[in-house]
């Protein structure tokens, strides 16, 4: 079988907590990011684990044209994230249930142009998995929250991770927020800790904020912010703005590609859910708000 992209990572059900609202919701890399690549013409599949009774859930992805491969876990992955500041950027992290390591045998016999490791947490693949799928895979991209955020007691905790070195001169391109960016580089400022993990071994380095998204490739750096006039689809962004840059960069350069990105996760960031619009919807936001002369993905 032939992918644009792949994504491996834990299928979640998570709590949302608001305020004094609490809700489940559906979550992960596997969701929200191969959710919005079917809405924007790029053939996607999954590689997850879950409980099987929690199956039926993969419903709604099949529904959208994504191919799943998944094994079954004891339990499914979960997080209670409560977010605790206004604009929705800060959240406290609490594991509800862990589905297990992903193994090379989980890994299917296909093709893919962009193999993505988007894990929840650490724990879910090892530096030895990560080794062999970039041995499998031409271009492999990274979520750094998989290698970085790990369980201790009750919390998700943030933690170096202490075999980047070897492990980050196999990947291509490498995502985090500016929270992880320091964790990993012990740099606030988000141009210089993407110049940092590029010199790892990364030849693109993409970095979420609460502002917008930086790109660091071949020693220039290139932004775009978010344009969104609410905050309701907090959840999700990171994952939602790496797919879509993914997605762009099939065909186009990283300055298109991270404007790309930019607009459809602020398209994402206005409503709930994983991001339901389409192609057309993503070049009108451009051509509104980014001066974005359109290309075909």
């Amino acid at each position: 079988m032939n992918f644009d992209i792949i994504i491996l990572g834990h299928f979640a059900k998570d709590i949302l907590v608001f305020g004094r609202v609490e809700k489940e919701a559906l979550g992960g890399a596997v969701y929200y990011g191969a959710m919005a690549l079917s809405k924007l013409n790029v053939r996607s599949g999954i590689i997850t684990r879950l409980a099987r009774e929690d199956f039926g859930n993969l419903n709604v992805l099949r529904k959208n044209g994504i191919e799943i491969f998944t094994s079954e876990s004891q339990v499914t992955s979960g997080i209670k994230n409560t977010y605790i500041a206004p604009n929705f950027d800060k959240r406290i992290c609490v594991p509800i249930a862990f589905a297990g390591e992903f193994k090379v045998e989980h890994i299917p016999s296909v093709n893919a142009k962009v193999f993505h490791i988007g894990p929840i947490m650490a724990g879910e693949v090892s530096l030895s998995l990560i080794k062999y799928i970039t041995s499998k895979f031409g271009k492999v991209s990274l979520d750094l929250q998989g290698v970085l955020r790990i369980r201790k007691g009750d919390q998700l905790v943030f933690v170096d991770w202490v075999e980047k070195e070897d492990g980050l001169k196999h990947i291509h391109t490498i995502k985090a927020d500016s929270v992880e960016s320091e964790v990993i580089t012990g740099e606030k400022d988000i141009t210089k800790a993407a110049r940092i993990i590029s010199e790892w071994g990364p030849q693109e380095v993409v970095i979420t904020h609460g502002d917008g998204v930086l790109v660091y490739i071949d020693g220039e750096t290139f932004e775009a912010p978010f344009t969104h006039s609410s905050l309701r689809g907090r959840t999700g962004r990171g994952d939602t703005c790496m797919a879509s840059y993914l997605a762009s960069r099939l065909t186009s350069s990283p300055a298109e590609s991270c404007k790309f990105a930019a607009a459809v996760t602020s398209l994402k960031l206005e409503k709930e859910g994983p991001f339901d619009g389409t192609y057309q919807d993503v070049v009108e936001k451009l051509n509104r708000d980014y001066l974005y002369e359109e290309e075909t993905i």
